[in-house]
C-alpha cells in the first residue's frame, strides 16, 4: 500500500496543477460571462422575489377588504 504521506503529496501536486491550469482560467471567464449576462437580464434574487410575493399577497387582501367596504357603502347609499 502507498504511504498516506505520499498520497497527500500527490493530492497537493494535483491541486496545484489544476489551480494553475487553463481550465481554471476558463472557469473564471465563464463565471464572469454568465454574471454579466444575468446582470443584463435584470433578474432578482429568490429572497427579493419571495418578499415581493408576500407584499403582493398583503396588497390583494387589502384590496378585497376595500372592495367589500365600497360595495357595502354603495348598497347603503342606494337603499
Amino acid at each position: 500500500m502507498l504511504d498516506p504521506k505520499t498520497l497527500e503529496e500527490i493530492g497537493n501536486k494535483m491541486s496545484t496543477l489544476l489551480a494553475n491550469s487553463p481550465a481554471r482560467d476558463l472557469e473564471k471567464n465563464v463565471k464572469a460571462t454568465v454574471s454579466g449576462l444575468l446582470a443584463k437580464l435584470d433578474v432578482v434574487t429568490r429572497e427579493e422575489f419571495d418578499i415581493q410575493t408576500q407584499v403582493l399577497a398583503r396588497t390583494r387582501e387589502k384590496l378585497k377588504v376595500l372592495e367589500a367596504r365600497v360595495e357595502a357603502l354603495e348598497k347603503a347609499r342606494s337603499a
